[in-house]
């Protein structure tokens, strides 16, 4: 028996603490249609907590302007400043306090993931992942940040990723039940 699917809205975000993408994706039986792509441009503000403070009644301005039943943000990847990490997960932290205040369920994706779901290639740049998407949802422009078209991505990889059993959980204890042989005495 097969699924029927209903109309499902899901709220893509690329956090970041000068500039978060935001992508609006419908889903409908299928149909994929784009609601809003765009950034919320933090740098004007010059103090911290007043670009968290802004991220947040931005989210919560697309929540309830679009009525999403599900939130996708890209996990922060690992880089070397300590400082650039934090910042970036409060970013993110930010976007998931909106998104839980409304009782929207969240998922996390990594760069990488969402690169693989969107181009089939994890390593693909910015601009590989904005052209699939283009050729995807047909939409006519390309942003000028693309970041916008990251936060889209994100979406469309939940979209990909959401119906799919997680993959069994990989432990040891696991790997020596189902490889007994392997186990020297």
């Amino acid at each position: 028996m097969q699924k029927k699917e209903s109309k499902l809205i899901i709220l893509g975000i690329d956090p970041g603490t000068s500039i978060t993408g935001y992508g609006v994706l419908e889903v409908n039986n299928r149909d994929l249609k784009v609601l809003q792509i765009g950034v919320i441009k933090l740098q004007k503000y010059d103090d911290h907590y007043k670009r968290l403070e802004k991220l947040f009644e931005r989210c919560t301005q697309l929540i309830n302007t679009y009525k999403p039943d599900e939130m996708a943000l890209e996990a922060p990847f690992f880089g070397k400043n300590v400082q650039s990490m934090l910042k970036l997960g409060r970013a993110q932290g930010i976007a998931m306090a909106a998104a839980l205040a409304h009782g929207m369920p969240v998922a996390e994706y990594s760069p990488r993931k969402v690169k693989q779901s969107v181009t089939g290639k994890g390593t693909a740049s910015k601009e590989q992942v904005a052209g699939m998407l283009q050729k995807i949802l047909n939409f006519k422009e390309i942003p000028q940040l693309l970041d916008a078209t990251d936060a889209l991505a994100v979406a469309l990889c939940h979209y990909y990723q959401r119906d799919r059993p997680q993959q069994e959980q990989k432990s040891w204890k696991a790997f020596l039940a189902n490889n007994p042989d392997r186990v020297k005495g």
